[in-house]
């Protein structure tokens, strides 16, 4: 379960709509132009979220930090470059979390 900390950096992270659509397209990496299938299991640079989000890449890599610490996406370095991707079991184990508290 989520403590009540954990849940409020949770809320903190998704109340911003350019995070929640972050969030929704690493779903689907596939959907980011020129991402390979043996690339999906580190999941989708930086460079191409931010493309796709418009957003200048500070913004983009703070938005993705926030996401990070709070638990639904994980962080893999790869020489300069920095890729994301969902942690499904965390964001699994926060819905578990939702449905005991409300």
């Amino acid at each position: 379960m989520f403590s009540e900390a954990e849940l409020l950096t949770v809320f903190r992270a998704l109340s911003n709509p350019a995070r929640r659509q972050m969030l929704v397209w690493l779903k689907e990496p596939m959907s980011f132009p020129g991402q390979e299938p043996e690339d999906v299991g580190i999941g989708v640079c930086v460079t191409d979220i931010q493309q796709r989000a418009g957003l200048g890449q500070s913004t983009t890599s703070q938005y993705l930090a926030m996401l990070r610490q709070a638990g639904l996406v994980v962080a893999t370095r790869r020489g300069k470059w920095t890729y994301y991707r969902r942690d499904e079991a965390n964001i699994a184990r926060l819905l578990e979390t939702l449905g005991d508290v409300f």
